[in-house]
């Protein structure tokens, strides 16, 4: 038998980098929370905000408690940006059962390409990856949406191979 073609429907991509900084009810960390999101990305941030009433911690519905900024374009260049901020090193804790993973950077100065801002002063994020697989689409149309079958989605050994193919060492 000839060389066998690899199986183009198994190739892993990077869908989405989701950055996500928590600001509780402090409006000023709030504001550079956006800020900082925006110097990382050059994208604009939305506001987060609560959904219920938590009288115990003071919450109340649309009450803006962080925020979130979403990359899909060049968001390869920005994970490899924040995983070289980790040292290139991430547990296989921070993998999910489908395939997706997130980590916590605790200084945004660790990122290559951002100095200091005094009026940010030390600020941390967190970021989630988005991995998928042609054909993931199903999942998302309009019209007759259905499942991905379970020998097509991405488990947390691939997501691990597919993490380490980048240059990151996982523990």
């Amino acid at each position: 038998m000839a060389d066998a073609k690899p199986n183009s429907m198994k190739d892993i991509y990077i869908e989405k980098v989701t950055l996500n900084v928590g600001a509780g009810k402090n409006e000023e960390l709030l504001k550079k929370g956006l800020k900082l999101l925006e110097k990382i990305t050059s994208c604009k941030p939305v506001e987060t905000k609560t959904q219920k009433r938590v009288p115990g911690w003071g919450l109340r519905p649309g009450l803006a408690i962080g925020c979130k900024v979403t990359v899909r374009n060049g968001c390869k260049e920005l994970l490899l940006r924040l995983l070289a901020a980790k040292e290139n090193t991430l547990k296989a804790s921070n993998f999910d059962a489908q395939g997706n993973f997130s980590f916590g950077i605790p200084e945004y100065i660790d990122i290559k390409g951002l100095d200091y801002d005094p009026e940010l002063k030390i600020m941390g994020l967190e970021a989630a990856v988005t991995l998928e697989r042609p054909g993931f689409k199903v999942k998302k149309r309009k019209i007759k949406p259905s499942s991905v079958g379970k020998n097509h989605r991405i488990s947390h050994k691939e997501a691990i191979d597919f993490v380490r193919g980048l240059g990151v060492e996982v523990n």
